[in-house]
């Protein structure tokens, strides 16, 4: 029955003769130009409305379409379906009779929703189409956000697997152990509760999820704008459940606990497509495991969204489009390098060119781009993609990170031959990428000569604009900036007090500091003598570069972020 939704509403558009294929084309266009669920297109340009779609497609895979508007919902109803589940899948019980439940969904699309729920909920799922917004506000009046469900899942999981039955299960060796562990990780209150905290993580718009065993407890924690944040945590005996959970869904070997395992699960929570990277670490006391969450949804890959002061954002417009040459972005992990890339990939990405990226791993897919994922073990390095690169008659190239001299020189070969290289170091600031290379034993002559530009940059939490307050720095705090109570001009500073929008923090969201060195001929000099980072940084100060502390006080005088913030990473 389970289509992409691409699949199923081009179907539904051709067999209802709603279209012809030029505007099918056009449709297809906008959403990959967009991102725009084609849904919504097809509402926005007029087709359908929104219950006209909805019916249609209800029709079309032989569900029932309901409205939610007057239905009044008997409490028992409500009742079977847990708030963690209604809220994680988009979902509301509208029916229940004997073993089987009827559910309105937000996601019709996602192939794997009937089978999760009916292990979820006990019961034989029907799935119900309704209006969206409908689904949403029944969701927020029935099911509250309550922490309780967490406590409620932990509680399940005590009763429901004893401490006993987990170590007769961890007892068992070989492939009788490893189908006990597989059993034990799919019981339903793991499932839930692993469900519930991959749910949590992506409400709070966390970047990575760590799973971390220790001897007397397991603790889990979030990070959110760079800052790392703990959960209530679980009973210790539950570290090893929990974690062979995420193994089954990541298709990992659950039996194998001595060596470092990555993997890859893709989610469809409440109609979002989430991507997770897996990365399983022995540790003394079990494995570690960290999540890296990819959200399509949450990630802008537009250049003017990255938050670049008007002149930066000139001038790399101007270097992306040069026919050859380096462009390096430098930063330590974290910083935002890839997203920067990506961005400068988008803009430039046309039908004229051809563009190749060697990625550790492919974070983002983009239509048009050949993505291809380096895999050391089984000797497919970035020396080794770049090599194949050349025989592929690209105009531009990106390489995710030049990690050591082979890949180095194959990027300047590149660009020697006509070829735009983009690639990423980890440096302190701009200057420092030119010192880092010498030092990888790449001849100055050969950096002078197609090295275009380095972009430093950094990522500072930004102040949330619902508890911002205004104060007026002191002496000491504008002097520890390097400024003078003349530089300040009288302009207030400000600082987040801490609400529930930010979760009592006083940041939401993050913001890029950016330094821009270009290489122009008196640098090129410098490269050449082998001049040390510090002479480089100050001529290119001189010829009007701008540092990321620099960048940073501007954000600060423009109410963006904070001066601990801009200390701390500049």
């Amino acid at each position: 029955m389970f289509e992409s939704e691409g699949a199923i509403l081009t179907e539904l558009l051709r067999a209802r003769s709603l279209v012809g294929e030029a505007q099918l084309a056009e449709i297809n266009e906008e959403h990959e130009r967009t991102g725009k669920p084609l849904s919504q297109i097809i509402v926005d340009f007029g087709l359908m409305s929104e219950t006209q779609l909805l019916e249609a497609l209800a029709e079309h895979l032989n569900l029932e379409f309901v409205n939610l508007e007057g239905m009044d919902l008997p409490a028992a109803v409500l009742r079977a379906m847990p708030s963690s589940a209604a809220r994680m899948y988009g979902a509301v019980p509208i029916a229940v009779a004997g073993n089987a439940i009827t559910v309105a969904i937000l996601d019709p699309y996602n192939p794997h929703l009937v089978e999760e729920l009916s292990f979820v909920l006990g019961k034989d799922v029907h799935l119900a189409l309704a209006p969206p917004k409908q689904i949403e506000a029944v969701i927020a009046r029935n099911y509250s956000e309550e922490s309780g469900s967490l406590k409620d899942v932990l509680q399940d999981m005590e009763t429901q697997l004893s401490k006993t039955d987990i170590v007769d299960s961890v007892a068992k060796s070989g492939a009788q152990g490893a189908a006990a562990l597989e059993d034990l990780a799919n019981q339903a209150p793991i499932v839930r509760f692993v469900n519930l905290i991959l749910f949590q993580a992506i409400q709070d718009r966390a970047s990575d999820i760590h799973f971390e065993p220790f001897e007397d407890e397991f603790k889990i924690r979030y990070r959110v704008d760079g800052a790392l944040y703990e959960m209530a945590p679980p009973p210790k005996h539950l570290a090893l459940p929990v974690i062979s959970r995420i193994k089954v869904m990541s298709n990992l070997n659950i039996a194998e606990r001595r060596l470092p395992q990555d993997g890859r699960i893709q989610l469809n929570l409440a109609g979002k497509q989430i991507d997770l990277r897996v990365s399983t670490l022995p540790t003394q006391y079990g494995e570690s495991v960290v999540l890296r969450v990819l959200d399509r949804t949450v990630v802008n890959l537009e250049l003017e969204s990255l938050g670049m002061p008007a002149d930066i954002l000139e001038k790399l417009n101007e270097l992306i489009r040069i026919p050859n040459g380096i462009v390096i972005v430098t930063g330590p992990t974290g910083s935002g390098k890839t997203t920067t890339l990506y961005s400068c990939l988008k803009r430039i990405n046309s039908i004229e060119t051809k563009l190749l990226t060697a990625e550790d791993p492919v974070e983002y897919d983009i239509e048009g781009i050949m993505q291809v994922p380096v895999n050391d073990a089984i000797g497919m390095s970035f020396g080794r993609a770049l090599r194949a690169f050349l025989r592929q008659d690209p105009d531009i190239i990106m390489v995710g990170e030049m990690r050591d001299l082979e890949t180095a020189q194959i990027s300047i070969q590149a660009s020697l031959t006509g070829h735009l290289v983009f690639t990423t170091l980890h440096t302190n600031d701009a200057p420092g990428a030119v010192t880092r290379m010498i030092d990888m034993g790449v001849e100055p002559f050969l950096i002078s000569s197609t090295l275009e530009g380095v972009l430093a940059q950094r990522l500072v939490r930004t102040v949330c604009k619902k508890c911002k307050v205004a104060y007026e720095p002191t002496d000491a705090v504008v002097a520890e900036l390097g400024l003078t109570k003349g530089d300040v001009a009288g302009r207030p500073f400000y600082y987040g007090k801490g609400c529930l929008e930010c979760n009592e923090t006083g940041y939401k969201g993050r913001k890029g500091l950016f330094e821009l060195m270009i290489n122009s001929e008196p640098i090129r000099e410098l490269i050449n003598m082998r001049a040390p980072s510090g002479v480089m940084r100050a001529k290119a100060l001189e010829l009007g570069m701008r540092t990321l502390r620099e960048d940073g006080i501007r954000s600060i005088l423009n109410g963006e972020t904070t001066v601990e913030e801009v200390l701390k990473y500049t």
